[in-house]
């Protein structure tokens, strides 16, 4: 086994924090074992149980103050529970600033299926970060959370953290925050998590697919819902302004001549309270073949949501560690294309992969 470790913090104890969380011990306990549902067992050394969280950030009173083994399995959580023997941890979860990370039609809705937040005051995020030897942190907030995210990302920059951020708030696709990161000499991974083999994916293939195929793609839409927090908490509307430019700007880069707005259409569609973490999705292309002769794909892909994420969030805070390691900073391209629905620079997913194993080699540096 590895003596070097990857310390982690995370922000956000929600289902994809659960998903991920389990996923380090299910493969701990499966190391000398052929395995599924990884990318890649080892990257630069690092298998996934050498991330050893030593951090966690959460608002729900059900989280807050309990260690994170505990937490990771308490309200709203929802997620498939793969592996319940994750050890006590020693990391106790800490109260993080609510900011605009909680929706206020949320109180509508019964306790078990949303937030409670705790009637505690702050910690100084940036000093617990330093206190833990954090090295790495990864952002799961909420959609919409547009403060919590840039306060979390200032507070990596100034504890000396690289971040992962696996929501759609554009950090390391941005050119303001990109150059923060790579003045002080640190790596961002971003942004918006794509699933392992989820709907953005599996749209985008799709449409490379029409394009190469010469099929003109002249209508599509994605449409997708589940019952988790994630969707209750995009039944505000207002939250989704970067969500939808994200998927959209996912599928659109696929495409040779990018789509008129009005003929494409992607984005969460609508809340399911008895899916819990399952999430539905359905997809249809309408194009022209030969002769212009009209075709369509109508597809329907169910899948557990978060536990998606998590083969993806792995790799991503690996490779943020491998970048610590050789000085690299700044966005990182390879593996923000790869794991990510809005990173810096869009490529085609054999690209992406290609650079990725480039990266991992050190030939490419980003």
């Amino acid at each position: 086994m590895s003596n070097r470790k990857v310390r982690l913090a995370i922000v956000g104890v929600g289902n994809c924090a659960s998903s991920l969380i389990q996923g380090l011990y299910y493969y701990k306990a499966r190391q000398d074992e052929p395995v599924n549902g990884l990318m890649h067992q080892d990257i630069g050394g690092y298998k996934p149980w050498d991330i050893e969280v030593v951090a966690a950030f959460d608002v729900d009173e059900r989280k807050v103050g309990k260690d994170l083994s505990e937490a990771i399995f308490a309200p709203p959580n929802c997620t498939k529970v793969f592996f319940s023997d994750v050890p006590k941890l020693g990391v106790e979860v800490c109260m993080g600033p609510v900011m605009d990370g909680v929706a206020s039609h949320m109180e509508e809705y019964p306790p078990q299926k949303r937030f409670l937040v705790a009637d505690r005051e702050p910690v100084d995020v940036k000093r617990v970060l330093q206190d833990s030897g954090a090295e790495v942190v990864v952002n799961y907030l909420p959609v919409g959370s547009e403060e919590g995210v840039r306060f979390y990302a200032q507070a990596a920059l100034e504890a000396g953290c690289a971040f992962v951020n696996c929501m759609p708030v554009f950090i390391a696709s941005s050119e303001e925050w990109g150059q923060r990161f790579q003045e002080a000499g640190l790596p961002v991974v971003g942004d918006d998590i794509k699933s392992q083999l989820g709907a953005t994916i599996t749209h985008r293939v799709l449409a490379n697919l029409f394009s190469q195929r010469g099929v003109s793609l002249d209508k599509t839409y994605q449409l997708n819902f589940g019952g988790n927090t994630d969707f209750l908490n995009m039944l505000e509307r207002k939250r989704l302004r970067t969500k939808k430019i994200s998927k959209t700007e996912a599928v659109q880069s696929s495409l040779s001549t990018p789509m008129p707005a009005d003929n494409i259409h992607i984005g969460p569609s609508d809340y399911v309270p008895w899916l819990n973490d399952n999430k539905i999705c359905y997809v249809r292309m309408e194009g022209r073949l030969f002769g212009d002769v009209p075709m369509y794909l109508e597809l329907k892909l169910s899948v557990e949501d978060s536990p998606n994420s998590g083969g993806c969030s792995i790799d991503a805070i690996r490779c943020a560690k491998l970048a610590l390691e050789r000085g690299v900073s700044g966005p990182l391209y390879s593996i923000s294309a790869y794991t990510m629905k809005h990173p810096p620079i869009q490529y085609p997913e054999h690209e992406a992969r290609r650079m990725l194993e480039d990266f991992i080699r050190g030939e490419r540096e980003r």
